[in-house]
């Protein structure tokens, strides 16, 4: 079945970065004639969103922006404006269903775009029909894989337990600053928020106020890459895209590190505790993490 997907996004990363400015250049110029999005992986942060994005990427009627894995568009980018979105992605001549390809379906993934206070409603008001893949991960994993991802990325300074006694000052005020001001962008909210953003029940809700819960497929991450096809293949019939033995699921953007001190693990676990259980009632089901 032939792809859809363009010859730029199979280069190795050198070569995506160099060639970026001159997709986003011919993106604006054609914009109009681009496609927008038919469903969104919106996290959560650090539970495998990079590896889900690789996976649907190599199936033939699925495919994401150009050269890249997300826009940020619904988080830290709003105020391009819709056009500017639109530039990312591929034509919609190069997505309709042909030689026995049904039409191929447009997507990309920010991780950032399930914390953010404004992203829900605005995926609803610009893609009303587009569907929402979320990932949760035990929380006090997520924590401790995202102090390292933003200690490499050189956003974290400080050492894992101390971030976590900085996270309330680093956080008051974030989110009333990005609600009340669109343009505003807060390093820390985006970057430091390691218990923040592993109380997904809030998120998930305010997601589900916005969109719908029917637009909604949320997978335990312990389901998706310890349990076997079954997750990956109820994601794809979510997002109607036919089977396909090519799409397989990977790891990804993983980075090592010691061990959590049993200490630390304790005190996370109880700090989430209470979102745990009504997520739990949200869900219908109990976390992986919390059996």
């Amino acid at each position: 079945m032939p792809r859809a997907t363009s010859p730029l996004n199979r280069l190795a990363v050198p070569a995506r970065r160099a060639l970026l400015p001159l997709a986003d250049g011919l993106g604006g110029l054609t914009s109009s004639a681009r496609a927008l999005p038919d469903f969104l992986i919106c996290g959560a942060q650090r539970s495998g969103t990079t590896s889900l994005f690789k996976a649907l990427s190599q199936h033939p009627a699925a495919t994401g922006p150009v050269l890249r894995k997300g826009v940020h568009y619904f988080d830290t980018g709003y105020q391009h404006g819709l056009t500017w979105y639109r530039s990312h992605f591929p034509l919609r001549a190069t997505l309709r269903a042909r030689w026995g390809r049904p039409r191929v379906r447009v997507f990309e993934s920010s991780p950032y775009y399930l914390f953010h206070p404004l992203a829900a409603e605005r995926i609803a008001r610009e893609l009303p029909q587009a569907r929402i893949v979320v990932i949760l991960r035990d929380p006090v994993e997520r924590a401790y894989s995202a102090h390292a991802h933003e200690t490499a990325r050189g956003f974290e300074t400080e050492p894992f337990g101390r971030a976590l006694d900085l996270e309330d000052k680093r956080l008051s005020g974030t989110e009333e600053r990005l609600v009340a001001d669109p343009a505003h962008h807060s390093h820390s909210h985006q970057h430091h928020g390691y218990v923040a953003r592993g109380r997904y029940v809030d998120q998930l809700v305010r997601m589900e106020r916005a969109v719908g819960r029917e637009r909604m497929h949320v997978v335990d991450y312990a389901d998706l890459f310890g349990g076997g096809p079954a997750a990956l293949e109820g994601i794809m019939r979510f997002l109607d895209l036919p089977p396909d033995p090519r799409t397989t699921l990977g790891r990804h953007n993983a980075r090592k590190r010691s061990v959590l001190p049993e200490s630390l693990r304790a005190e996370l676990t109880s700090r989430f505790a209470d979102s745990d259980a009504r997520l739990a009632a949200w869900w219908g089901r109990t976390p992986s993490w919390c059996q």
